[in-house]
């Protein structure tokens, strides 16, 4: 899974809650929080609803068309306010050697940010009656220790304490077969080890991801894969969305390559040099192009206008019930402040931003914001919703060297004003 620091941020952290809007939704919230103690900024109103920063030629579009024109970034961004588009830019190759620019229509490797997806998957079948949130481990999975099988539950999992450490993965290793990826993650997931009490808050371990989407196989006999893509992405018109294989990431000209900055300063692509990885020293090596398909629970491939899709479907009832859309989303633990690490060392107070399953939600000037991001060697995505004023913001990238957080806060900026 992915974790390393960047431009002085602790990544293993942003990334284990999403991290990258976590951190994103900190440094804003700090910058644009009510001066007054206690009081909460009211929701502001804007000409035509839509606040001058948002508009194409404003503020945010100048600022990632500059960041383009500067070889900083290579993606497309999205900003749409109840239904409408509100701002579409496309900018670089998705694939440099076929002559293939990025456009909406081209999926981008989402890393961390599809974690989400996976708690959705069993927030159904807990609506369902299918499994409950109570339940332990055990209840449908074996091989486990008797601490892991009769004390970490479903809950602990998805809301990230469960207590548990995973061994780190092995990221020189190639798979060659979806069989082969299912097959190393349950054996690396049986391999975690209680360093906590259940309920403790877990540093972004890779057995929170794996274990519910084994439990999810269990309960419905399909591979996670192919639940998500049927229950989630195509329930929700996701027609873009997928857990693309390596040879479909190379023959299909709607995905992205992810263009891996190297310690020379050159860009490889990913995809066609899978004896290159990444120079960074927390995933020193890794390619993500070597997984094959990327692992139950995690990752997956997504144009921008299907996570707007995502997001409306979330919001009125046909990913999940209202009720369980709530629970999704619903606060569930307070995240520390971020630290100095953030532009200017600013940080913010504890209760601003909250864990919930498997992506954090934050206070911004009397406003919540929840989304997920990450971020995997030559790619970079975040999607965020603005439930109170009925926006929802895609920055998706096949650059892995881009000021990430920054853009994250002006998009932020623009919309919350």
């Amino acid at each position: 899974m992915d974790s390393d620091p960047v431009r002085g941020v602790d990544r293993r952290r942003l990334l284990g809650w999403g991290g990258l809007t976590a951190a994103g939704a900190a440094a804003a919230a700090a910058q644009l929080a009510d001066a007054r103690p206690g009081h909460a900024a009211p929701a502001p109103t804007y000409p035509h609803a839509v606040p001058p920063d948002a508009r194409p030629g404003g503020a945010y579009d100048r600022y990632v068309a500059r960041l383009a024109a500067e070889d900083r970034f290579s993606g497309v961004v999205l900003l749409s306010h109840r239904g409408r588009t509100v701002l579409s830019r496309s900018y670089g190759m998705a694939d440099k050697e076929k002559g293939i620019r990025n456009h909406q229509g081209v999926a981008f490797n989402l890393s961390s940010a599809g974690k989400p997806f996976g708690a959705v998957a069993v927030l159904q079948l807990a609506q369902r009656g299918e499994v409950r949130l109570s339940d332990t481990v055990g209840t449908y999975l074996t091989g486990f220790s008797r601490e892991i099988a009769e004390k970490v539950t479903l809950h602990h999992l998805l809301s990230g304490t469960s207590g548990l450490d995973t061994p780190a993965e092995d990221l020189q290793r190639v798979f060659r077969s979806r069989e082969e990826v299912r097959e190393f993650y349950e054996w690396w997931a049986r391999q975690s080890k209680p360093v906590a009490a259940p309920g403790t808050p877990t540093d972004h371990s890779g057995a929170e991801v794996t274990i519910p989407a084994l439990i999810v196989e269990a309960v419905t006999g399909m591979t996670y894969w192919d639940y998500v893509e049927e229950h989630v992405f195509r329930r929700c018109g996701m027609t873009g969305t997928a857990f693309s294989t390596r040879p479909q990431w190379l023959a299909d000209k709607h995905i992205a390559h992810s263009y891996m900055r190297q310690a020379d300063g050159s860009r490889v692509d990913a995809v066609r040099h899978l004896d290159r990885g990444s120079p960074d020293p927390l995933q020193l090596g890794k390619n993500p192009a070597r997984g094959f398909i990327d692992p139950p629970g995690d990752g997956g491939f997504a144009t921008a206008p299907d996570l707007v899709r995502f997001a409306h479907a979330l919001a009125d009832g046909t990913v999940l019930s209202r009720p369980y859309a709530e629970l999704f989303t619903g606060p569930k633990i307070p995240l520390a402040p971020q630290g100095g690490g953030l532009r200017g060392g600013r940080t913010t107070s504890a209760d601003a931003s909250f864990g919930t399953y498997m992506m954090p939600v934050s206070l911004i000037k009397g406003q919540w914001v929840y989304g997920r991001a990450g971020v995997n060697p030559g790619s970079f995505a975040s999607w965020n919703i603005y439930p109170d004023t009925g926006w929802v913001g895609v920055i998706l990238g096949n650059y892995d060297d881009v000021p990430f957080q920054e853009i994250i806060q002006r998009e932020m900026r623009a919309v919350i004003g």
